[in-house]
């Protein structure tokens, strides 16, 4: 990726208030939060809505969505790996409330 995509991903990150790291889901929710805000349907009629935010979220929304649609990562373990498949998935995935032990 070049510095200059990197640079429009950390801006709609920024715009979308989310921290470094963050799940499509968590991106989803910031987006129909913010979406509610300045969405012209939804404000005073009178104020006559921010479009141009509108624009922006959701310009900054669908970048996020198809970063995340494009990254790839692994599902299985290598070969060499000392881990047996349950502790591989878990120590990558078990602080995860989703995918991690349930208690």
């Amino acid at each position: 990726m070049t510095r200059k995509e990197w640079q429009a991903i950390e801006r709609a990150r920024k715009l979308l208030g989310l921290g470094e790291r963050a799940t499509a889901a968590e991106m989803k929710k910031a987006y129909r939060r913010l979406s509610k805000q300045h969405h012209p349907d939804t404000r005073d009629k009178a104020a006559g809505g921010d479009r141009e935010m509108m624009y922006r979220l959701t310009e900054a929304y669908n970048l996020l969505m198809r970063y995340c649609e494009a990254y790839r990562f692994p599902l299985v373990p290598p070969e060499d790996h000392i881990y047996d498949a349950e502790d591989w998935w878990l120590d990558r995935f078990g602080q995860d409330p989703l995918w991690g032990r349930r208690r």
